[in-house]
């Protein structure tokens, strides 16, 4: 079984190629190898692209992974699928320009994405690290965080938990930054090629996906108002709405927010928010 799809310039640049044979011999700096997966910046005709080939995992890892009740990533399907339905959402992601599929083996096939590089953009935890000494305008703070927490809401009301859901996959537009658009910064989320989509997210999904935030937010000066304008934006409610129904959510994300940091930084970190 092959299947491709191609768009935007690439129809026109890749049409009757062996796009499969053009990718694997494609030269460019690789960002990352690892798991089967690797990550290819490259130049074509003035532009910047990343090229995500998949080629397979290996039943080794697909046990592994159903043995941890873990959903394995087989290939570029999951990343595509999910990208188109995040734009679907109204939400800004990677524009995914090519995507190509060959084998019947899941532990074998080989697969791929392109996706335009995303320019003029900066991570929100990168842009966020330097808030405990150079905090932002609160308005420009509040509005990120209102961002953030509405993005959050919006994937997990339509059945789709990212599963790494760290500040980090947040890339902030830094035009957006301008006077006139700070009110309205322009988010876009992406590494989705773990993502999850059901009619609607599993209690464990949403409590990874919110602790995953809270604990990669943990270190860059949030106060305890800023923690409850995330709670009432995501949870779409007053907060003594949020306390009396979402109490014991609440204490699952904070629990897991803490292992995380323990895990990561071998100390317990300083809450905003108990």
């Amino acid at each position: 079984m092959t299947e491709l799809i191609l768009r935007g310039e690439l129809q026109a640049l890749w049409r009757d190629k062996d796009v499969f044979a053009l990718l694997q011999a494609l030269d460019g700096e690789v960002v990352r190898d690892k798991e089967g997966r690797q990550t290819m910046k490259f130049e074509l005709d003035g532009k910047t692209y990343y090229r995500k080939m998949h080629t397979g995992i290996g039943w080794r890892e697909i046990f592994k992974n159903f043995l941890q009740l873990k959903m394995p990533v087989t290939g570029a399907a999951n990343e595509w699928l999910a990208i188109n339905r995040v734009h679907e959402l109204g939400l800004d992601s990677l524009n995914a320009l090519a995507y190509g599929c060959k084998g019947h083996n899941p532990a074998k096939k080989l697969s791929f994405l392109v996706t335009e590089e995303l320019s003029n953009t900066l991570s929100l935890a990168q842009y966020a690290e330097q808030w405990p000494n150079k905090p932002p305008a609160p308005s420009e703070r509040r509005a990120l965080i209102r961002k953030v927490a509405t993005i959050a809401r919006t994937i997990h009301d339509d059945g789709i938990n990212h599963r790494d859901l760290y500040i980090c996959h947040f890339l902030l537009d830094l035009s957006s930054r301008d006077n006139n658009a700070k009110n309205d910064p322009r988010l876009f989320l992406v590494d989705l090629h773990r993502a999850q989509m059901r009619t609607a997210v599993p209690r464990r999904w949403l409590v990874k996906d919110i602790a995953s935030i809270y604990f990669s937010s943990l270190d860059i000066g949030l106060t305890k108002k800023d923690v409850y304008l995330f709670l009432k934006v995501y949870f779409d409610m007053p907060l003594h709405e949020v306390f009396s129904r979402q109490e014991e959510f609440l204490g699952s994300v904070t629990k897991r927010a803490v292992q995380l940091y323990r895990r990561d930084f071998k100390r317990l970190p300083v809450l905003p928010f108990k």
